[in-house]
C-alpha cells in the first residue's frame, strides 16, 4: 500500500455553491486525488472538505484550492459564526496510512512554503507541522481573527512562518499543518441562548473556565480532555450548538462527549436534543459508540457494524438535523472499493447463480469461506438470544462477548469470501504474462509462484477462522439459549465443512508451489486443524443430540 494522508481544508463560504463548486473542481482534477465530502454551513458560512490520496497528489490539489478560494473568496465581505481569518482559513494533513506523523508535517511545511512563495499568501504552521510550540495551538494563532488581523502580522511574534508580513484585506492568511484525526461535533440545545450554550461549552472542554477565587483569576479546566469547544447560535437551524472540536477520540470519544453534553445540560436545565457530525468519522468512532449505548441498555454488542452505527445514530441524534447516511459520513466506508467485495455484496439467489455459471470463479474456496460465515453467524445468533432471554438477564454480559467474537469471526470469512476468488484472478493473470524472451519467462515464472503462495495462504485462513470459531459454537451448544440447540449444531457442522473443503482447496494449489518445504509445512498444520475440527465438531453433535433427546 502506498502511503495515504487526508486533508481538510475549511473555506470561508458556505452559501454560494458556485464559489464552492469551483474550488472543489480544482480538487477533482487532480487525477488520484478523491473527494470524499463537501459539507457546506450556511450559518457559519463555512465548507469543509475532505480528500484523500498520496501526499503528493494531495498536497497538489490543495495548492490549487487555496489558490482559487483566494481568487474567490472577499473576507472584507465575510461574515459567520465560525472563527476565521482567511479565505482558505485552515487546511490540516492528516495521517492515514503507511505515513508517520513527522513525514506528514514535512509535507505540511512543504505546502506552506509553496503557498507562500508561489501565492504571496501569509502562511502559518501550526500542530505537528509548527517547530515553534508557542505559536503551534490554531485558536491562539486565530485569536483576534480576520479583523484584528491588520494589526497582529505587523507584531514581531505574529510574522509568518511563510510569505509576506504584509496584511491581504481580501484573502486574509491561511494557517497549515499536520495533526491527529479530529472529529468536528456539534451537539443541538433546545434554547436560543449563546450564553447558555456557552457556559455549558466552558463546563466540558479541556482548557475550561478562568474563575475568581479569593481575589485572584485561575483557570478551572473543564471536565473532558482534549476537548475544544465553544457555544454559538444557529440562525438557520433556530438553535443553540455546543461546537465540538475532539482532538484525540482516543482519549475523548464522541460518545463520551456527547453524555457529558447532555449531563452539563440538564444541571443548567438545558436538554440535548440532537447533535451532527461536520465532516467525516472514522468507522472504529461510530463502532465503539454504538456498543456503549448497548451496553448501558445491557443488551448485546454482538451485532453486525450495520445495527451498531445504527444504536450510535439513534442515540446521539445525529440524523436530528438532516439525514445521517454512512456511506457519506464514515471515512472507510467513502474508501471502500466495492469491486473488492463483490461476490459478499450479492443477494443470495445471484451469488448461486454466479457460482453454477460457467465461470470458474466463485469456487470451492469461496463457498469454503461463505459456509464458515454461515456456521458462526448461527453461534452468533444463539449467543445474541441467549443474552436476551428472559430470566438470564445476570448473564448477559457472557453472552454479548462471545456474539462480539463470533461477529469479528464472520467479519473476517466474508472478507475471505471475495479475497479467495481474488487469488484466482491473480493466478490466472500471471499466467496470462508474456512469455517470449527469457527475461519475460522468469518475470512470468516468479508471478505465478506468488500468486500461487497467495492462493494457498487465503483458504488456510479460512481453515484456521472456521476451526476458531468452534469454541463460540460449543459454548453456546453447552450453555446457550436450549431452544436453540439445533442452530449450534448446524454451525459446527458449516464449520467443519468450511475447515475441509478449505484445505482441499490449500492442497491443490499447493501442488504447484516450487517450495517444498514451505509445502510440506502447510499442508501438516492443514492436516492437524482438520483433524481438531472434526472432533470438535464430533463432541458438539454429541452435545446436541443429548440435548433434543429424540
Amino acid at each position: 500500500m502506498l502511503p495515504i494522508i487526508e486533508c481538510v481544508p475549511n473555506f470561508s463560504e458556505g452559501n454560494d455553491l458556485n464559489i464552492i463548486n469551483q474550488i472543489t473542481a480544482e480538487i477533482e482534477a487532480v487525477e488520484g486525488v478523491r473527494l470524499l465530502n463537501v459539507d457546506p454551513g450556511k450559518a457559519t458560512n463555512r465548507t469543509v472538505v475532505t480528500m484523500v490520496g498520496h501526499p503528493d497528489l494531495v498536497i497538489e490539489a490543495a495548492f490549487r484550492a487555496i489558490k482559487k478560494a483566494g481568487e474567490l473568496i472577499d473576507m472584507s465581505k465575510h461574515k459567520g459564526e465560525h472563527p476565521r481569518m482567511g479565505a482558505t482559513d485552515v487546511c490540516p494533513l492528516i495521517p492515514i496510512a503507511k505515513i508517520s506523523m513527522e513525514e506528514t508535517a514535512a509535507y505540511a511545511q512543504q505546502l506552506a512554503k509553496r503557498v507562500g512563495e508561489e501565492l504571496l499568501l501569509p502562511v502559518y504552521l501550526y500542530e505537528a507541522a509548527q517547530p515553534n510550540k508557542e505559536r503551534s495551538n490554531l485558536s491562539v494563532i486565530r485569536a483576534g481573527e480576520y479583523e484584528g488581523f491588520a494589526q497582529k502580522i505587523i507584531q514581531p511574534q505574529w510574522k509568518p512562518d511563510f510569505g509576506p508580513s504584509v496584511f491581504d484585506e481580501k484573502r486574509g492568511a491561511t494557517v497549515i499543518g499536520a495533526r491527529d484525526f479530529l472529529v468536528a461535533y456539534n451537539v443541538n440545545l433546545n434554547t436560543t441562548s449563546t450564553r447558555r450554550a456557552n457556559a455549558i461549552a466552558f463546563d466540558i472542554r479541556e482548557a475550561g473556565r478562568n474563575v475568581e477565587e479569593n481575589g485572584v483569576k485561575v483557570n478551572k479546566p473543564g471536565s473532558l480532555k482534549s476537548v475544544k469547544a465553544i457555544g454559538w447560535f444557529i440562525e438557520e437551524y433556530g438553535v443553540a450548538q455546543i461546537s465540538i472540536n475532539l482532538t484525540n477520540i482516543n482519549i475523548t470519544p464522541v460518545h463520551i462527549a456527547f453524555d457529558e453534553v447532555c449531563k452539563k445540560a440538564t444541571a443548567r436545565g438545558i436538554r440535548v436534543t440532537g447533535s451532527e457530525l461536520v465532516g467525516l468519522i472514522p468507522l472504529k468512532a461510530m463502532l465503539d459508540a454504538g456498543r456503549y449505548f448497548l451496553e448501558k441498555q445491557q443488551r448485546s454488542v454482538g451485532v453486525s457494524d450495520k445495527e451498531l452505527i445504527k444504536i450510535a445514530v439513534k442515540s446521539m441524534g445525529l440524523d436530528e438535523l438532516g439525514p445521517f447516511k454512512p456511506e457519506e459520513r464514515i471515512i472507510e466506508y467513502m474508501l471502500t472499493n466495492t469491486a473488492e467485495s463483490k461476490l459478499v455484496r450479492m443477494t443470495l439467489t445471484d451469488f448461486a447463480d454466479e457460482t453454477a455459471s460457467e465461470s470458474p470463479a466463485p469456487g470451492g474456496g469461496s463457498i469454503a469461506a461463505y459456509v464458515g460465515s454461515l456456521g458462526i453467524s448461527l453461534a452468533t445468533m444463539v449467543a445474541n438470544l441467549s443474552s436476551h432471554k428472559k430470566g438470564w438477564d445476570e448473564r448477559w454480559e457472557e453472552f454479548s462477548h462471545w456474539a462480539a467474537q463470533g461477529q469479528q469471526l464472520k467479519n473476517e470469512l466474508l472478507k475471505l469470501v471475495d479475497a479467495d476468488t481474488a487469488a484466482f484472478n491473480k493466478i490466472m493473470a500471471a499466467f496470462s504474462l508474456a512469455k517470449t524472451t527469457a527475461e519475460e519467462k522468469s518475470i512470468r515464472k516468479q508471478a505465478i509462484q506468488e500468486a500461487t503462495k497467495f492462493a494457498i495462504e487465503i483458504p488456510f485462513k479460512v481453515m484456521q477462522t472456521s476451526y476458531a470459531s468452534m469454541e463460540i459454537i460449543k459454548a453456546m451448544a453447552t450453555d446457550g439459549n436450549p431452544n436453540s440447540v439445533s442452530d449450534a449444531g448446524v454451525g459446527a457442522l458449516c464449520a467443519r465443512t468450511a475447515v475441509m473443503g478449505a484445505f482441499m482447496n490449500v492442497r491443490i494449489n499447493a501442488a504447484g508451489y516450487d517450495d517444498k518445504v514451505y509445502v510440506n509445512e502447510i499442508i501438516t498444520k492443514g492436516k492437524e486443524i482438520e483433524n481438531a475440527v472434526i472432533a470438535a465438531e464430533a463432541v458438539i453433535l454429541k452435545i446436541v443430540n443429548e440435548k433434543i433427546g429424540l
